[in-house]
């Protein structure tokens, strides 16, 4: 196996100096290997299969760059890897799956994964589906509201450092642990252990969290925009709740943004499936997850302080309720029902349904 190192110990899987180094030097001549091999088939599996699958995954993620770029620039619309962001991550873990199959690895661990990819790729593609990102012209708000801030010089710096290639490093990123159990398979072979289950169905589980959010925020967003059209409260829904403008019931009582939580969570679930097939505690593929993180911090903290500006109770709700894990000890119900309930309980005043 020409793409895989020779690792004796399951720690060794984790070990960049061991898995990762000595490939970096194939990045540099896979393009023009693709070139000549480009037109026949059999050339090109066998390329395949004796590069690197970490490195080849690197390869393609970069050359999607130049992609990003070259597409938002000409339509001036930069969401261009928002289109991808349900894709790609499940792209590269079919990329590893598929790879150990060819080379006859066992995979019994890496299908698990590749299930729980999948069904994490449809339940977000879906979602942004229904919201119309797939649109012609649909475009994250916030990319034009930055724009409105800075120069255009400066946001074409940012398109390119930011948007186009640190974005689709980090789609690459957050699979990385998939290679980790891949080199794993050659020594842990198809012992599918209990951890392993608990691992899988917790992954599956904040998918379907992650969904029920999504659905109450679909509901609520729907009825709202039912109410401002036709001046009625649709059925199981408070005026209150919908003048107010935003959920603050079910899972959104408990947390402001239970499906970004839960989004996070699954990659930091994935990097610790990664150090329990491994052995280790911590391992290199830490930096997808803590990127994942801090692009989440990021862009949370964008969202909230236009929602803020936008919505006169916001503040309120983010003294009530915890950004992504429940707060405790506010004293006041998290889902506004005081304020339903014809009167404030701070100030005590009459409150108009």
């Amino acid at each position: 196996m020409m793409g895989l190192p020779v690792i004796k110990t399951v720690s060794d899987c984790a070990d960049f100096s061991k898995t990762v180094s000595p490939y970096i030097p194939q990045l540099y001549d896979l393009p023009q290997q693709v070139l000549q091999s480009i037109t026949n088939l059999q050339e090109l599996k066998t390329l395949y299969v004796s590069t690197n699958p970490l490195i080849s995954g690197l390869a393609f993620s970069l050359f999607l760059v130049p992609i990003f770029l070259l597409i938002s620039e000409v339509n001036k619309n930069y969401s261009q890897v928002d289109r991808c962001w349900s894709i790609l991550p499940t792209l590269y873990n079919a990329h590893f799956v598929t790879y150990a199959h060819m080379v006859g690895l066992p995979t019994q661990r890496l299908d698990t994964l590749l299930a729980f990819s999948t069904i994490w790729s449809l339940r977000l593609t879906y979602n942004y589906w229904r919201k119309g990102g797939y649109s012609i012209g649909s475009e994250d708000y916030r990319w034009a509201i930055l724009r409105e801030k800075i120069s255009p010089a400066l946001f074409f710096v940012f398109n390119v450092v930011f948007i186009s290639l640190i974005q689709s490093l980090l789609l690459f990123s957050v699979a990385t642990p998939t290679y980790i159990i891949l080199l794993a398979s050659r020594l842990r072979g198809n012992d599918f252990t209990t951890a392993d289950l608990i691992f899988s169905r917790v992954l599956v589980g904040l998918v379907l969290l992650a969904f029920f959010a999504d659905q109450q925020q679909w509901n609520f967003q729907s009825a709202k925009k039912t109410y401002q059209e036709t001046a009625k409260v649709p059925p199981k829904y408070h005026r209150a709740d919908l003048d107010r403008g935003f959920n603050v019931t079910g899972l959104w009582a408990w947390s402001r943004h239970p499906n970004f939580a839960a989004e996070q969570t699954i990659w930091v679930v994935l990097y610790q499936w990664a150090c329990y097939v491994s052995n280790t505690y911590v391992n290199w593929t830490i930096v997808g997850a803590i990127s994942y993180l801090a692009l989440f911090q990021g862009s949370t903290w964008l969202t909230e302080k236009i929602s803020a500006r936008k919505y006169p109770e916001y503040r309120e709700y983010q003294a009530r309720v915890g950004k992504f894990l429940p707060k405790a000890g506010t004293g006041l119900p998290k889902d506004f029902s005081d304020k339903r309930e014809g009167r404030d309980a701070q100030t005590g005043e009459k409150v108009v349904q």
